[in-house]
C-alpha cells in the first residue's frame, strides 16, 4: 500500500509494504533499466500538525553493463528511505520536502520511491573490481585473457624511442 488514506495515520503508523513492476508508468523516464519489481516496505506516521514522515527501504534490481568491459550485469539496489511530506507552503522549495495540498485526503508515496530509486542507481558499475575492460585496439574483452594484437608504441615516444640504444619490439 504505497497510497495511505491520512485517516488511517490517526490511529498510530501505517505500514506502507507494496511492489510496483518494472513497467509502472512512474518509472518510464528513470535512466535504469529495472529487471524486476521495485519492492518498498516502510512506515508512515505523522510528525505534527500536517507534516508526515515516511521511513522505509526500497529493494531493486538494475540490469546494466560493465563499465570496463560492457559485459551485462545485474545489480541489487537496496536504498534506505525517508521522506517529509508537508502542507506547510514555506517548504515548497525544499527539495527534500514532498508538498501535500492542505485538502489532500491521501499520501502517494510512489513519487518519493521514484526519486530514490534514481538516486541509488550507481553511475558506474563493474562486473568486478579487477575487471581488466577491452583492448583499445581490437576490442577484445581483457578479461577473458589477453588479445593477440600489438601494442603500437605511444607516437609521443617516438623521438625517445629512437635514440634508445635496445630494441623497441622487446
Amino acid at each position: 500500500m504505497l497510497v495511505v488514506n491520512l485517516q488511517a495515520l490517526h490511529d498510530g503508523p501505517v505500514g506502507t509494504d507494496g511492489e510496483l513492476p518494472a513497467d509502472d508508468p512512474l518509472f518510464e523516464d528513470v535512466p535504469a533499466r529495472l529487471a524486476g519489481t521495485v519492492a518498498v516496505s516502510g512506515l508512515l506516521a505523522m510528525s505534527g500538525r500536517g507534516h508526515h514522515f515516511w521511513r522505509g527501504e526500497l529493494r531493486a534490481v538494475v540490469s546494466t553493463e560493465c563499465r570496463r568491459c560492457l559485459e551485462p550485469l545485474k545489480v541489487p539496489l537496496r536504498q534506505p528511505v525517508e521522506a517529509l511530506f508537508c502542507i506547510d507552503r514555506e517548504v515548497e522549495d525544499d527539495p527534500s520536502v514532498y508538498p501535500v495540498d492542505e485538502r489532500a485526503t491521501e499520501i502517494d508515496l510512489r513519487p518519493a520511491v521514484r526519486e530514490e530509486l534514481i538516486l541509488a542507481v550507481p553511475q558506474f558499475s563493474l562486473c568486478r573490481p579487477d575487471c581488466r575492460g577491452l583492448c583499445p585496439g581490437c576490442g577484445a574483452n581483457l578479461n577473458a585473457g589477453p588479445c593477440t594484437c600489438r601494442a603500437e608504441p605511444d607516437p609521443r615516444w617516438g623521438e625517445l624511442l629512437a635514440q634508445w640504444p635496445h630494441d623497441p619490439e622487446t
